[in-house]
């Protein structure tokens, strides 16, 4: 009989290039902080909408949708510490047959004196904006029975007055979790050391030796597998590159589905991420080899879809593939080992952000002093010993979104 065992993954810390990725997720992962409040806050926000006249008894479901839901929440774009968490409040029969702007209106009512800096009615959801930079935002729903669990009509009014563009939109968030789960399974050991990681970074190295012995498969904001650690590095790349264009960007969810398509088990956390690049440039291409532009659909829900507002033209679409494989050569090149250190640093702050990269290179040399000093050698794969810059220069700015830093000479294995 055979038996099946399940994927143990590759702790991204034991290779050199590995582990600075590792580390550079690590900075702009939500923290163990702002994890906890992230629980609460959006339960708080269904009591509160619970307790008023219009939704009393016309909750359904309310559920994390999006990054949230499949432990793939970074930093937002632009900035390295304020963090967009989504929502989906499921409505009773009260608001079927009320005209989209109608239910945004009423979700926006019951919030206004909700104890938040700041509560914005969007065109899809309502905000609220949190004084340490949490963006919460709540998208109304409505099931649409006989079909896939949670499969629901979302609401699309830019307001403030009606418009005859104003409408219901197929969306199955939910199904699409479950599709995403089913793609990536848990990597234990990967998991693992990345969740010990992420609270030794918080200061809570004593909790991480208490909580890292079992990583459960459903345990809230762990990053479980790979695929999805690639995800979150793809998706800051994205923010890096288009951090100061006014116009709609690459959609997360789109990312979050070639992640799920791109995602084997026990690969290099940088092969992975190559992959799943490599994935997105070959749809892109053919879809304009064609005249088409790229069509991306919920694969539990084909009227979801994902790619409804972006890409706007061929050449949009041509855009993102190229930087992608100005990421993907760049990879390749380290992967190679055909990058000196420095060379390396600053091709890594081009593709996620000046102060991330520091913050991670910074981490590493740190270390690395550290097991200088207990006298133990660090190796190059061709035998060089590695060592930390005793004196470091000034980096030009690569992106405004972040501030300038210090370059390293190193690049050195887990001690």
């Amino acid at each position: 009989m055979n038996i099946q065992l399940a994927p143990a993954g590759l702790n991204p810390f034991d290779d050199p290039l590995d582990r600075i990725l590792a580390e550079i997720a690590l900075s702009v992962q939500l923290p163990p902080s702002l994890h906890d409040k992230a629980k609460s806050r959006y339960e708080a926000v269904r009591r509160h909408l619970e307790a008023t006249t219009a939704f009393v008894d016309q909750i359904e479901h309310f559920y994390p949708q999006g990054s949230m839901a499949i432990d793939a929440t970074i930093s937002t774009r632009g900035t390295d510490d304020e963090y967009d968490l989504d929502i989906v409040s499921q409505l009773g029969g009260r608001f079927r047959g009320m005209a989209p702007l109608e239910i945004l209106t009423d979700l926006e009512a019951a919030l206004a004196d909700y104890p938040v800096q700041r509560v914005l009615r969007q065109t899809r959801c309502v905000t609220l904006f949190y004084a340490d930079k949490m963006h919460l935002d709540v998208t109304p729903s409505l099931r649409v029975y006989g079909t896939l669990d949670r499969e629901s009509l979302i609401t699309h009014a830019k307001g403030p007055r009606r418009s005859a563009n104003d409408r219901l939109v197929d969306m199955n968030a939910y199904g699409f979790v479950q599709w995403y789960a089913s793609r990536t399974p848990l990597e234990l050991r990967m998991a693992k050391a990345f969740h010990r990681r992420w609270l030794d970074h918080a200061g809570l190295a004593a909790r991480a030796d208490a909580d890292v012995d079992d990583v459960p498969d459903q345990c809230d904001f762990i990053v479980k597998n790979t695929a999805t650690l690639a995800l979150q590095l793809l998706k800051r790349f994205r923010n890096i590159r288009y951090a100061s264009y006014t116009g709609r960007i690459p959609p997360s969810v789109m990312l979050s589905y070639y992640a799920g398509l791109a995602a084997q088990p026990n690969m290099s956390l940088s092969a992975m991420l190559v992959r799943l690049a490599s994935w997105i440039i070959r749809d892109i291409e053919q879809a304009s080899l064609y005249g088409r532009l790229l069509h991306v659909a919920n694969p539990v829900c084909e009227a979801d879809v994902f790619t409804d507002r972006w890409p706007e033209s061929i050449a949009q679409q041509d855009e993102f593939a190229g930087h992608l494989g100005e990421l993907v050569r760049s990879l390749e090149a380290m992967r190679k080992g055909e990058m000196f250190p420095n060379t390396m640093i600053d091709a890594l702050r081009e593709n996620f952000g000046d102060r991330v990269v520091t913050r991670a290179a910074d981490q590493i040399a740190t270390e690395i002093g550290g097991g200088i000093q207990q006298s133990r050698q660090l190796y190059t794969r061709r035998g060089g010993v590695l060592l930390p810059s005793a004196a470091a220069v000034a980096a030009p700015i690569v992106n405004p979104a972040v501030s300038a830093a210090r370059p390293h000479t190193f690049f050195g294995r887990k001690i």
